[in-house]
C-alpha cells in the first residue's frame, strides 16, 4: 500500500482535526503491508517534531493553494508516484484529491470532521470532486448522517472512526501548582474549565452557555470560576460578555497553550463543560476524562457519541438554560479523579486496529469491484 494524503494540518499544527490526523498518521505508518505514506499539510504554523518513520511528510504547499497544487502534482512524479490510495483528510480539499485520482486512478477515502461537511458545500468545484469519491471515513455517526443526507453519497462505503487520546499522556493528577500561580487560582476555588477554539463566525463550543448560567451557580458557589482555554477572534466579545455578566474576577482566559500543558491544564478543573450546539465529536471531552475530571456534553451534536451516549458524563440540551445550569450542578457534585472504565474504546490502540480494519475493508472492496467491472484505468504521469 502507497497512501497519497492530503490534510489541512497534522504535526506542527493546533487543534482538533490536526490532532485526528496525526493520530491517522501515525496508525496508518503502523499498518501491515505499507509501503511508505506521502503527506501534504496546508498549513504547519509550529515545528513537526518527530514524524514516523515511514511517512514523508511534504511541506512545500504551505500556506497557498497554488504552492499546494505544485506540491500534489510535484509528488505525484516524485515521492507518491505510483500511489494506490488517496485519502483526503478534508472536504475542502477534495479538488485537489480528485485531480490526483483523475492523474493516478487511485481511489478517493474522503475524511469527514463536524460542521465541514454537515451543511451543503457550494464551494467551486466541491459538486464534481464529490462524484469522484469512493469511500467515507467520519469521525462519528452524526456526522456521517448529516453529510450523506445532502451530498448524494448514501451508496459510497462509509466507515465510523472516532477520535482517540493516549491514556499514558492524559492521566489524573493534582493541581499543577505553577498554574495554579498562573491563573491567581485558590485551592478553595471550584473550577469549571471549557478549552477550544474562540471562533467569531462559529459559536457553537458552548462558552455563551456557560458564561449564561455562572450568575446563577455563583449563588450557590461563590468561589466558582471558569477557565475558558483557547484563543480566537470571538475573546473579546467573550471578555466584553462575562465583564456585562458581572464576571470579570470569575472568569480566566488562559489565550492559547502549548500542547505539553494541555493535561496540566484539565487537572485544575473540577468539572469540564462544553454545551456545543456544532461539536463533530469532541476529542477535548476524552481528554479531561482521562485525567480523572467529570464532564458535560451536549444531547444536540456529535459530542453524546464521546460520551457513549451519556454513559460517560452528563449530556444536556445547550439551547435549554436550566439544564445548563442543572447539569454543570450535577458536574460539579460528581467526584474527581475518577477515569470510567468504558473511556478505554477510544484508546490509540483501538482506534489503530479499527482504521487497520477499515483500510482492509476498503482494498478488499476496490478489488472486489475491479474485479467485477474489469481492470480501472487510470491516468499516467511522466517524470
Amino acid at each position: 500500500m502507497k497512501p497519497l494524503v492530503l490534510l489541512t494540518d497534522a504535526y506542527g499544527g493546533h487543534g482538533g482535526i490536526a490532532k485526528f490526523n496525526r493520530d491517522l498518521l501515525g496508525a496508518l505508518c503502523s499498518s501491515p503491508g505499507l509501503e511508505r505514506a506521502v503527506a501534504i499539510p496546508r498549513i504547519m504554523p509550529h515545528p513537526p517534531g518527530e514524524l514516523p518513520e515511514k511517512l514523508d511528510y511534504v511541506t512545500a504547499g504551505l500556506d497557498s493553494k497554488q504552492r499546494y497544487l505544485k506540491a500534489v502534482l510535484a509528488s505525484l512524479i516524485g515521492r507518491a508516484r505510483g500511489c494506490d490510495l488517496i485519502l483526503c483528510g478534508h472536504i475542502n480539499l477534495l479538488p485537489f484529491a480528485a485531480l490526483a485520482k483523475k492523474l493516478t486512478g487511485a481511489p478517493i477515502v474522503l475524511v469527514i470532521h463536524g460542521i465541514d461537511a454537515w451543511d451543503p458545500v457550494t464551494r467551486r468545484g466541491i459538486g464534481w470532486a464529490l462524484r469522484q469519491v469512493d469511500a467515507i471515513i467520519s469521525v462519528s455517526r452524526l456526522t456521517l448522517e448529516r453529510f450523506t443526507g445532502w451530498s448524494g453519497l448514501s451508496g459510497v462505503p462509509s466507515y465510523v472512526l472516532p477520535n482517540s487520546f493516549e491514556p499514558g499522556l492524559f492521566t489524573p493528577g493534582p493541581r499543577p501548582a505553577y498554574l495554579m500561580k498562573r491563573y491567581s487560582l485558590k485551592p478553595e476555588d471550584r473550577v469549571i474549565m471549557t478549552l477550544g477554539r474562540l471562533a467569531g463566525a462559529d459559536r457553537k463550543k458552548g462558552f455563551d452557555e456557560v458564561l449564561e448560567a455562572m450568575p446563577r451557580l455563583k449563588l450557590e458557589l461563590p468561589m466558582l470560576r471558569y477557565l475558558i482555554v483557547g484563543d480566537g477572534s470571538d475573546r473579546s466579545r467573550l471578555v466584553a460578555k462575562a465583564a456585562a455578566l458581572g464576571l470579570t474576577d470569575s472568569v480566566v482566559f488562559t489565550g492559547m497553550i502549548a500542547e505539553e500543558e494541555k493535561a496540566d491544564h484539565y487537572r485544575l478543573a473540577d468539572g469540564f463543560a462544553m454545551p456545543s450546539h456544532g461539536e463533530g465529536f469532541g476529542i477535548v471531552l476524552l481528554e479531561a476524562m482521562a485525567c480523572g475530571v467529570p464532564v458535560l456534553a451536549s444531547l444536540k451534536d456529535g459530542s453524546s457519541e464521546a460520551l457513549l451516549h451519556g454513559r460517560l458524563g452528563e449530556l444536556i440540551d445547550p439551547s435549554d438554560p436550566d439544564e445548563v445550569y442543572s447539569g454543570i450542578n450535577r458536574l460539579l457534585g460528581a467526584p474527581r479523579g475518577i477515569v470510567p472504565e468504558e473511556l478505554g474504546y477510544f484508546s490509540y490502540s483501538n482506534y489503530t486496529a479499527r482504521l487497520h480494519g477499515i483500510l482492509e475493508r476498503i482494498r478488499s472492496d476496490m478489488t472486489a469491484a475491479s474485479g467485477r467491472t474489469g481492470t480501472r484505468s487510470s491516468g499516467s504521469l511522466s517524470g
